[in-house]
């Protein structure tokens, strides 16, 4: 089962030169405790923009046309149908993380999104591609805690593929 997982603004902005352009703890963890055990994959420059950071306890795929790309502790693949072939073999849901690019590639294939809606305009440069929403019904929303650590008003939302 493939799963697109992100946080956004009120705008559909997910980044700002590859890295999140807010602070909220409250969706990092939300990130951690959805993904630990699983698989996440991510685009070279995803990965490069978290520091080329293997995140402990998950098995990280990076995307990239480069063949000759390697990096320690991950895999590395080059094609979509690697990662569904990937994903087809493994028994729990592979979570495909950005970039806007990846998710493009990989939306058609998602059975579920989990999306952090964060209701605030910030600056940046890397939008979330179109989602044809009227494949997708809401499943469930969960608003998230504002406090001194997570300034930010924010909900979790799950889609199912109708």
């Amino acid at each position: 089962m493939l799963v697109a997982l992100w946080a956004q603004d009120k705008n559909g902005l997910i980044g700002k030169d590859n890295q999140l352009p807010w602070h909220l703890p409250a969706d990092l963890k939300f990130f951690k405790e959805t993904t630990i055990g699983k698989t996440i994959v991510m685009g070279r420059k995803t990965f490069e923009g978290m520091g080329k950071r293997v995140l402990p306890n998950r098995q990280t795929i990076v995307l990239t046309r480069d063949e000759n790309y390697q990096s320690d502790g991950v895999l590395v693949m080059h094609t979509v149908e690697e990662v569904l072939d990937y994903a087809n073999k493994v028994n729990h849901p592979v979570y495909i993380i950005g970039g806007a690019l990846i998710f493009k590639d990989y939306l058609p294939y998602c059975d579920e999104l989990l999306c952090t809606l964060i209701d605030e305009e910030f600056d940046g440069d890397i939008y979330m591609p179109t989602i044809d929403w009227s494949q997708w019904q809401l499943v469930q929303t969960t608003e998230g805690i504002v406090d001194e650590k997570n300034r930010y008003a924010h909900r979790y939302q799950t889609f199912a593929r109708k």
